[in-house]
């Protein structure tokens, strides 16, 4: 399931970052990442009301620097549309997900943020080279 998750999340991402854009053509980029965020926050109120699976009074446990997560949230949604509008859905996406990818090793690699230790092998970087090349093939006009 957690393959099936992330595809649909690789699928919204996408088309939220377009749609965002789109919206950011005509109010302007920190309009639309005001106005996303808003309608973001009164959906999540919404599905907490209906779906509520964790526990709210336990956010005193929690390390005050992963609330910093929300500012992200914040920062991504602008980056994506500011890197859309000026290179193009698939170079900024492209972008974007090598740019995971190697935060993300770096995570694995180095246990940060309480992430469990992976052991680094020459596949990572190897893949993370496929993939710019990836990106850089798909990008080139032919």
């Amino acid at each position: 399931m957690g393959i099936v998750y992330s595809i649909v999340g690789g699928i919204l991402v996408s088309l939220q970052s377009i749609f965002n854009t789109r919206v950011s053509e005509r109010i302007g980029l920190w309009e639309t990442t005001t106005v996303v965020h808003g309608i973001g926050f009164v959906f999540s109120l919404l599905m907490l009301l209906f779906w509520r699976e964790g526990n709210m009074g336990k956010i005193a446990e929690v390390k005050k620097l992963y609330l910093v997560g929300g500012a992200f949230g914040v920062l991504i949604v602008y980056c994506v549309m500011r890197g859309i509008g000026l290179s193009g859905p698939t170079l900024a996406i492209g972008t974007l997900l090598v740019a995971q990818l190697i935060a993300t090793v770096c995570i694995d690699t180095f246990g940060l943020f309480g992430a469990e230790k992976i052991a680094f092998h020459f596949s990572k970087p190897l893949g993370i080279v496929l993939m710019i090349a990836g990106v850089v093939i798909f990008k080139v006009k032919g």
